[in-house]
């Protein structure tokens, strides 16, 4: 799969958009003499979310003061120069994921803007799904917009609200707002966490000494040694100063419906989501996996990283020995060599190659995360043949990824995923394997500590296989860009 799968590297991109890109990692701290430094630490942690962008801003009592640009944390905050600029006790910082639209320097977050109030710095994991609506009636009333970003239109809400204090006018603004977000914000005195109604994207809440820390994943607080508090609830607004930590409950409550491939994909295996240990939902997909879905094979073998915990689970559900029979290398790289016919087939080998000693005359059973366009999963097959496996089969951690997800992450539409074009017979054809098996969505459930899906009021959201949306698709209903509106090209946008 792609970049951030567990917290790796994609191990087979090719370059052909077999992926599913990343989410976004948020990360703010209040009260630390070191709050900038604990920053980056922290993105360093969430990495995985997103490999396109970082940036930081951090407020010293008299300014705003922030860095940001293309590429990775460590690419960007590697330098005394840079740290020495982000000075105070407050700072947010945010990752950016991946997009396959144009990578420009004014969408990288955390985005900044002047009130009459102060400064106000915004970092956002998630989708707005009107964004695209509320932006061009926003235009229409001479709101200037500095970037493609959904997250924009949040600061101008808040600009035009006609509430009285900064907390009315944020309420106000995100009560007009629809999809999936956390976001993490910060005004001159307060540091700020909000959770969409459904609490479909993550945000906890940790403690460092007397310091008060909003992040995405509890790998980001363990990094730096702070304690976990609890989730943000869905539909909550934490205000935090040095004083105090408030709670602030203004939608009515609703069933939640937290992103259920967060287990499967995107959280770091070491987090604890939603009160749940990754790695150990990871394993038991896996455990469920070998009993929906036996293999006659000889051994278990995992498309590194992300398919080692399931792949141990099935291991240990069925009995057949565990093998790393595909070898990662952990030091490739970005290369800037433009690949030709001839060495463009050589992209999977440049990462992964197969461990001949354990795959050659063995039936092996290949554990991934999930298929998207299956062009991935067809390389994988072909390396794995090749090295002398006798047969091979597939078995995925996921039920079939056939519709297009809305909320932040970045999927194919459905013409482009695999199982929204075949049947469960005609995907394995494609991918030239023995047998092919998803695990169940009742089985899914299952390992994430469910009976099965309750049909009526479902526990997650899991659109991306069932098509069951949660949450209104109005920019996409509208005949607007479907997809994140960060993707939108500065042509589009401009229409």
């Amino acid at each position: 799969m792609t970049e951030g799968l567990s917290g790796t590297t994609d191990p087979f991109d090719c370059g052909d958009g077999d992926t599913l890109k990343e989410e976004c990692g948020v990360f703010g701290i209040l009260g630390d003499a070191d709050a900038a430094a604990h920053t980056v630490l922290g993105l360093h942690a969430l990495q995985h979310r997103g490999q396109e962008a970082a940036g930081i801003v951090s407020y010293d009592g008299r300014q705003f003061n922030s860095h940001r640009g293309m590429g990775h944390v460590s690419e960007n905050f590697n330098n005394e120069t840079v740290m020495e600029r982000l000075t105070g006790d407050m700072a947010v910082g945010h990752t950016r994921y991946a997009t396959t639209g144009g990578t420009i320097l004014r969408n990288v977050q955390p985005l900044f803007a002047e009130f009459d109030f102060g400064g106000f710095a915004i970092a956002h994991n998630g989708n707005l799904t009107n964004a695209l609506t509320i932006r061009r009636e926003l235009q229409k009333r001479g709101c200037l917009f500095q970037s493609t970003s959904d997250t924009e239109v949040v600061t101008h809400l808040i600009a035009i609200s006609d509430q009285n204090t900064f907390e009315e006018r944020l309420i106000d603004a995100l009560r007009q707002i629809e999809g999936a977000y956390s976001f993490v914000c910060m005004t001159n005195t307060t540091l700020i966490g909000a959770r969409d109604p459904l609490g479909v994207r993550p945000l906890v809440l940790g403690k460092l000494d007397r310091a008060h820390i909003l992040c995405s994943e509890t790998c980001a607080l363990d990094i730096i040694g702070a304690e976990f508090v609890r989730d943000i609830d869905p539909g909550e607004v934490v205000m935090i100063t040095h004083d105090e930590v408030r709670s602030l409950k203004p939608f009515p409550k609703q069933h939640p419906r937290f992103c259920i491939f967060e287990y499967i994909y995107f959280a770091r295996p070491d987090s604890v989501s939603e009160g749940h240990s990754v790695y150990e939902v990871r394993k038991q997909i896996g455990i469920q996996l070998a009993k929906e879905s036996p293999a006659d094979v000889d051994v278990v073998v995992p498309v590194p990283d992300s398919g080692v915990p399931a792949a141990l689970g099935f291991a240990a559900a069925s009995g057949i020995p565990f093998e790393y029979g595909i070898i990662r290398n952990h030091y490739v790289g970005r290369t800037f060599i433009q690949p030709t016919d001839k060495t463009r087939h050589l992209g999977v080998k440049r990462k992964h190659n197969p461990n001949k000693e354990v795959l050659a005359g063995k039936r092996v059973v290949l554990v991934d995360d999930s298929i998207v366009r299956g062009t991935t999963s067809i390389k994988i097959v072909e390396m794995v043949r090749q090295a002398g496996a006798t047969e091979v089969h597939m078995r995925i951690s996921s039920p079939p990824t056939a519709h297009p997800c809305f909320f932040g992450i970045d999927t194919p539409d459905y013409d482009k995923l695999l199982a929204a074009q075949h049947d469960l017979a005609g995907m394995a054809s494609l991918l030239g394997v023995d047998s092919l098996a998803f695990i169940s969505i009742d089985g899914l459930y299952k390992a994430v500590g469910e009976t099965k899906r309750d049909m009526d009021h479902p526990q997650y959201c899991d659109a991306c296989f069932t098509g069951d949306y949660p949450l209104p698709l109005t920019d996409k209903n509208a005949g607007g860009q479907p997809k994140q509106l960060s993707l939108l090209s500065e042509e589009r946008q401009a229409g």
